[in-house]
């Protein structure tokens, strides 16, 4: 490890922080004036650099190479710009999670996209020409094309500070982070404002994606991995700053330069691998400056939300009908395994079904009632999977028995992360949930000693007397249906109308007595347990765990699941669990582009239930009972 070795690393970091920075400016600024969570973002990072990969090839690698490089991003900054009229625009007035949800099934549509454009390899472009050998720096090579990049992150940080001080638009960029609702009663057309603002960080999205044509190839996985580094900038440095967004690039940047400087240490006779840390270390960084500093490095409290989408009625006893509906499902959930005796397959699907509705049940159960999204809530169903595996495993006790102390296990991890997440609210905690589940996620992954690293733990099978799977399913219907009527026992109990009143108004809630933190607290523990026995089942169901189990994705298909049913019904996560889980199967069976059918699906059902399916469904039987009883009143 010498100092020469160390100055080039750290000028690597500074490369790669000018990237992160681009698309971490256009997340924030984008956040910053609409509120929306742009999930798509990274997307748009993708798109960049696989246009700029076309456009070289067309206008060529001499001459052509720069301006294809611009217009690439141009190009990107008019998508973002079509997203925003056609799309976004019309679901404005629904709650801010089916925003997030809406640019979650654009990822899976532009995804494929590109996939049936540019294919399924990786594309790697040419040298950057003029920039294409490198310099002696200390005795040692480094790419020009890099020191360029260096350069190229406070350029665009200069420029934007004047589009923000120095202009008309940025003086009403500014003012609308502060309050929309004053800039348009003031006669600006809010409508345009937003759109010009999401193309803006669109099209520094795609430049940042662009700029990296020389680096590294264009692949379809680039989407999610730059989506997560993006969120982690924006929120270490405080939604909707600029400078913080580039502080925080470069504090992320250089500390992974740092790690993969030292290696692996002897430290106190234990070998220590930094280098692994890189997998992690950026949500490491945003967990310490979260509970640090709530608000990111240079940013303020957040403010209330724009959108809250329909005000909650009170929690009432279910009606006769859904009483007997109620009773219908579970006869036919009870009969189901006689109907498919000819088809296994549909009773392994049956039980990813179940347990898919158990776990977005648990994940609902804190951002519904208890309004804290999570963007992490697979962390317990990974620890009740490992825990089951484990102890199947390595402990030797019966299946029966880990069954029971597997969401224990779960329900101790939520006790320790929640401590620290209910502190905080809104995106930061929901950032936060991602950031310790991350870190449980490559703590599976690397530690192949304990849990089998990227393989896993395979051979965790049920006990013998439920190794036919209409026996498991049977276990898992009684268990999840259970576990489902325990949740709504809970939210209609003083504990559940405490949980409500705390998230409806802290400060009234504190006033009569609720020890708020403590509710949240608790009901963070009760979620992950109830996700860490969906994550036992899943286990025994499948017979094998990986660290896949726990990764952000799988977290996300719980957001999708909840959104999609609809957050303010308790029915609600479990139809869009069992929505979200059969279109996952049948459109991934029948079209190698799934993916963009199933986001389409979203996108459709997103515009036509924005308060989600269940609660479409329930709005429908409000509407008629109010008219029902005005009809009476008239009478």
């Amino acid at each position: 490890m010498s100092f020469s070795s160390f100055i080039v690393q750290l000028l690597n970091g500074l490369a790669g922080a000018s990237s992160l920075f681009l698309v971490g400016a256009g997340l924030s600024l984008i956040f910053g004036v609409t509120r929306i969570v742009n999930f798509a973002h990274g997307s748009f990072f993708m798109v960049g650099i696989y246009i700029a990969y076309s456009l070289v090839a067309k206008l060529g690698t001499g001459l052509g190479f720069w301006p294809a490089l611009l217009l690439s991003a141009v190009v990107v900054g008019a998508l973002g710009a079509v997203v925003e009229v056609v799309l976004l625009r019309r679901i404005y007035k629904a709650p801010e999670l089916f925003q997030l949800l809406a640019t979650f099934a654009l990822v899976l549509v532009i995804k494929d996209a590109a996939l049936w454009i540019w294919g399924p390899e990786e594309l790697l472009g040419p040298r950057a020409p003029g920039l294409s050998g490198s310099v002696d720096i200390l005795g040692r090579q480094f790419p020009s094309y890099d020191l360029f990049l260096i350069v190229v992150g406070p350029v665009v940080l200069g420029l934007l500070w004047l589009l923000l001080t120095r202009t008309r638009f940025g003086t009403l960029v500014r003012a609308a982070t502060q309050d929309r609702e004053m800039v348009s009663a003031l006669g600006v057309n809010q409508a345009w404002l937003f759109t010009a603002v999401f193309a803006l960080g669109a099209l520094l999205a795609g430049l940042g994606g662009a700029l990296q044509l020389p680096r590294e190839p264009a692949t379809l996985e680039m989407d999610l991995n730059t989506i997560g580094a993006a969120f982690v900038v924006v929120v270490v440095g405080g939604m909707g700053s600029i400078p913080g967004a580039y502080v925080a690039a470069l504090l992320i940047a250089e500390i992974k330069a740092v790690c993969i400087w030292l290696g692996v240490v002897e430290i106190f006779g234990y070998s220590i691998s930094f280098s692994k840390l890189t997998l992690v270390v950026e949500f490491l960084v945003m967990a310490v400056v979260l509970v640090v500093r709530p608000w990111g490095l240079m940013g303020r409290p957040q403010a209330a939300s724009r959108n809250t989408g329909l005000p909650e009625a009170p929690l009432r006893a279910p009606e006769r009908w859904f009483k007997i509906g109620g009773m219908l499902l579970l006869a036919v959930l009870v009969l189901l395994p006689m109907l498919t005796a000819g088809s296994p397959y549909l009773t392994v699907l049956f039980i990813d079904l179940l347990i898919a509705a158990l776990f977005a049940a648990s994940l609902h159960f804190i951002m519904g009632p208890a309004g804290m999204h999570s963007f992490g809530h697979a962390a317990y169903f990974g620890l009740g999977a490992y825990a089951a595996a484990l102890l199947v495993r390595s402990a030797g006790i019966p299946m029966e028995l880990a069954l029971v102390v597997a969401p224990l296990a779960a329900a101790a991890g939520a006790l320790l992360y929640g401590w620290f997440c209910v502190r905080l609210s809104g995106v930061y905690l929901a950032m936060l949930t991602l950031a310790f589940a991350q870190i449980t996620w490559a703590i599976c992954y690397q530690w192949d000693g304990f849990t089998g690293g990227s393989n896993g733990l395979t051979g965790v099978w049920p006990a013998a007397w439920l190794s036919d799977k209409r026996n498991y399913y049977y276990l898992t219907l009684a268990l999840v249906v259970g576990g489902v009527l325990l949740l709504r026992r809970i939210l209609y109990s003083p504990f559940g109308y405490a949980l409500r009143a705390g998230r409806d108004s802290v400060l009234r809630s504190d006033a009569i007595g609720i020890d708020v933190k403590r509710m949240q607290w608790t009901a963070f523990v009760i979620a992950g347990l109830f996700a860490g026995l969906g994550g036992a089942l899943f286990a025994f169901s499948k017979g094998s765990i990986s660290p896949e189990t726990l990764h952000v994705s799988r977290s996300v298909d719980g957001l999708v699941m909840v959104l999609l049913g609809g957050i303010q019904t308790l029915a609600g996560p479990v139809v869009g669990a069992v929505t979200f889980t059969w279109l996952h199967d049948t459109v991934a069976r029948n079209t190698d582009y799934w993916r963009a059918m199933l986001g389409a699906i979203i996108l459709i059902l997103v515009l036509l239930f924005p308060q989600g399916i269940a609660g479409a469904i329930k709005q429908v039987f409000d509407n008629r009972r109010e008219a029902k009883n005005m009809k009476e009143g008239q009478a």
